[in-house]
Parts: C-alpha cells; structure tokens; sequence
C-alpha cells in the first residue's frame, strides 16, 4: 500500500513537470487539420510515449526505494491525531497479520465490555484479546479505579511484549493512559523497546507521547474533516463499533 502511495504521488509530480514543459501540447489545441508527414507521430502517441517515459522514472525511483530496503525488523506503528479510524486501520493491520497465518494479539484500553465487531471477527480467528474494560474515564469518573484497571491491561500488555511467540500486538488506545498519567511513559518505552526483534506492535489513539512518537518506525496522523456524530448521527453497530 505504501509503494502504491509513493507511486501515485510521484506520478502527480511527473504530470506537473510534463504540463510545464510541453505545456498546451498536453491538448488537442495545437492540431491542425491539415495533411502531415508520415514520420510524425499523432498527438496520441506523443501521449503515450511521454506516459510510458513517466511511468518508466516512476518505476525506476520506487525499484530503488524497494532495493535500498533490506532491514528486516518488527516495526513499531503509531496511529494518532483527531480523526475517525485509527482503532479500525490498526485492527486492518491485525487482520492482514492472521492472514498470512501470524499469531497476534490486542489489547485493549479505556474502551469497555459492549460489542466489537471486530473483537468478536478476531477472536473467532484466534486473536488474544485482553479489554480493560472500564469503558472511557468519563463514565466511570474514578482516578483510582482507572488507574488500577489500566495497571492490569499494561501488565498482560508487557507479558505480550516478551512473547517471542507474538508477531503483532495492538496497544489500543494506549496513548490516553500515557497523557492520564495513569501508566509512566518510560515504562512503556522501555517495554516497546525490548520487545523480541521481529515483533510488530501498533499504538492508536489522540495525543501520542513524543517519546513514543519518536520511538516509532512509522507515524500516521489521522486528521478530522468531518464527523457524523458532529452532526447528530448515532454511533451505529457495524459502521462505529
């Protein structure tokens, strides 16, 4: 999916570059309805050829992107920002991992016991799911019972994290229990940092710690445009959660 992105995005900067160059060649302005040599290529094949050029340098610069590429290593995912969807790129990547026949694992912070579509998809696939099961700290309102309840979720979290046998881990929304104080940021550091080598973990959530930020091998910064909530649309099953 990366290489597809990177494809896509230099392709968009060849066709600006070919537009400032050629400039009203890329139209069909300039032809003329006159006879024309034999030699001389049609409009459409100087499309073409310019195309199959771009195409060429697209496909030179991402072969050597992928040839520069030979580190092979657990990567260490950070989903943050305001906007929908982090949980559900992360479970996507969970997903993919079970897949090709890895073994993974969840845990789950601040979010409570009601359904999960993707918890009851996952579990069925041999997911490990561990839920703190609180539900968000504006509903239970208890400093202390959170702070316990996220204690127990981190402690089957760091015994994931020294599982040589776990090749992805989700840290659900581990990021609040970070900005809450309920769980130190350098214990959590220290545990993403020794993990076993080739073990893949994802952290979603808003407001991620930049240590952990800076940590990470790969950021995704998941911004709002619009919500439907915002406009008095109900969480609904199957969509939401």
């Amino acid at each position: 999916m990366d290489l597809v992105i990177l494809s896509l995005s230099l392709e968009l900067d060849f066709t600006r570059h070919d537009q400032l160059i050629y400039g009203n060649t890329m139209t069909d302005n300039n032809e003329t309805s006159g006879a024309k040599d034999n030699t001389e290529l049609t409009l459409e094949e100087r499309k073409a050829a310019r195309h199959k050029e771009r195409q060429q340098r697209v496909k030179e610069t991402v072969d050597a992107k992928i040839a520069a590429a030979q580190e092979e290593k657990g990567i260490l995912l950070v989903l943050t920002g305001n906007g929908k969807g982090k949980s559900t790129s992360g479970f996507g990547t969970i997903a993919r991992a079970v897949g090709h026949g890895q073994k993974a694992a969840v845990v789950q912070f601040i979010k409570g016991n009601w359904a999960c579509g993707e918890r009851t998809l996952l579990e069925g696939a041999g997911v490990d799911f561990h839920v703190m099961g609180t539900g968000f700290t504006w509903e239970t309102q208890d400093r202390e019972k959170d702070t316990q309840a996220a204690e127990q979720a981190w402690e089957a979290a760091e015994a994931l994290l020294k599982d040589e046998s776990v090749d992805c881990l989700m840290l659900d929304e581990l990021t609040y229990m970070v900005s809450y104080h309920y769980l130190d940021v350098e214990r959590v550091i220290e545990a993403l940092k020794n993990r076993p080598k080739m073990q893949h973990v994802i952290v979603t959530g808003r407001a991620c710690h930049r240590a952990i930020i800076e940590l990470a091998d790969t950021v995704s910064e998941v911004q709002p445009i619009k919500h439907a909530f915002d406009s008095g649309v109900k969480a609904q099953p199957g969509f939401d959660y």
